[in-house]
């Protein structure tokens, strides 16, 4: 609950250093490689990234828990007058969603769940990705053997993804001295 308020509160205030209102590079990159077809967008904030997929002809849905964040992005999406739909929602059950999506989006929500919905997350992740279908995941990490109680340590990422993705791609890098990385895993055949 406290976790909830404090992104609530954030989003209020126009105090979220996380919601630029800019697409990064990386999902412009696989914006312009690949056909559009359904995504998900888990954590979506205000929306920026759900619209820039829906201005690039994706049917997109996000999903985020908080109702200041939903409610700013609805109203983005009826000013451009895009088609887009926004849920308020626990991304560790993804219960209101109805798959099969063929790109699942998360950035920098993953790293904020509790290490005990992690496994849950993915299965639930999975149920809604087809199979072949893209998760672009972009993350906090911690260096293995630290002890974290959120933000997840490579290994322990990649061991939860391995049981239904395949990953393709890692790209390195840090955000205020924070270690982080871009993964893109593929959804296993079933």
């Amino acid at each position: 609950m406290i976790h909830r308020l404090f992104f609530e509160f954030r989003y209020l205030l126009g105090m979220a250093p996380w919601d630029t209102g800019i697409s990064p590079p990386e999902l412009m990159r696989f914006i312009e490689t690949h056909v559009a077809g359904r995504a998900l967008d888990i954590g979506c904030g205000t929306g920026t990234n759900a619209l820039t997929l829906a201005e690039h002809g994706w049917q997109v849905t996000g999903i985020d828990f908080s109702r200041q964040a939903i409610s700013r992005a609805r109203r983005k999406a009826r000013k451009r007058e895009l088609e887009t739909e926004f849920i308020q929602g626990q991304v560790t059950t993804l219960e209101k969603l109805t798959g099969p999506y063929d790109l699942c989006l998360d950035i920098g929500c993953y790293h904020s769940l509790p290490p005990t919905a992690h496994e849950r997350y993915f299965q639930r992740l999975a149920e809604l990705l087809r199979a072949g279908g893209t998760y672009l995941l972009y993350t906090f990490l911690v260096a293995e053997g630290t002890l974290s109680p959120i933000w997840p340590t490579e290994n322990r990422l990649r061991r939860f993804a391995s049981k239904v993705f395949d990953l393709r791609s890692v790209e390195h890098g840090s955000h205020r001295h924070r270690p982080s990385a871009w993964f893109t895993f593929q959804r296993k055949p079933q």
